[in-house]
């Protein structure tokens, strides 16, 4: 690995957020699925969580719309709500979904800053009753407009972009997060990627 290269990749991995994931739950669109990994990795998520449950797992992301976004990310993909739910348990302090309820919060209500994961549900139906009965709690995206709901991966968007405000505004993006041992374990096998 260049000296260039090991800086670049270096300086990507320090902005890194391992407090916060993004859960999907049965997102049937491969294209939704990469372009939530092209903005994960743009505000600096590194594990995502694919939960297929209803629908096959997925072999392959849209390269279009991911630019191959998916090669930085480590995907965790699962087929069991309760073992998915279990790893998020060991990382994360609070598991929110998006689900337009009576009891849901609007999403600038959320602390982001603390170890938080975020589930997006299925294209038709948004997140089951069973991932909803599992959380914490459940979020909304304010909106005045006739029609309430974003596509996913725009939610997914507007979702984490707030976290990003929140985490900068806190310095989580000044020091790195990550620890060592993962970054350097990242930064190795990243050196092999090719970025075509």
């Amino acid at each position: 690995m260049t000296p260039e290269r090991n800086e670049r990749l270096t300086n990507v991995l320090i902005k890194r957020q391992p407090g916060l994931t993004v859960v999907l739950e049965n997102v049937a669109d491969p294209h939704n699925v990469s372009a939530v990994m092209r903005t994960c990795d743009a505000v600096g998520i590194q594990d995502i969580y694919i939960l297929n449950t209803v629908i096959g797992k997925h072999k392959k992301w849209g390269a279009k719309s991911s630019s191959s976004a998916a090669k930085w990310l480590t995907v965790h993909q699962f087929t069991d709500a309760g073992e998915c739910f279990a790893a998020l348990r060991n990382r994360f302090n609070k598991i929110y979904t998006t689900h337009l309820s009576t009891g849901a919060v609007g999403l600038y209500e959320l602390d982001l800053t603390k170890k938080v994961a975020l589930v997006f549900g299925n294209e038709h139906s948004g997140c089951s009753d069973e991932i909803i009965a599992m959380a914490d709690g459940n979020f909304i995206i304010p909106q005045v407009g006739i029609i309430k709901s974003l596509n996913i991966s725009v939610a997914c968007a507007v979702s984490v972009y707030e976290a990003f405000r929140q985490k900068t505004r806190a310095g989580h993006y000044a020091s790195q997060q990550l620890d060592s041992g993962h970054l350097n374990d990242l930064r190795a096998s990243w050196g092999f990627i090719d970025e075509e």
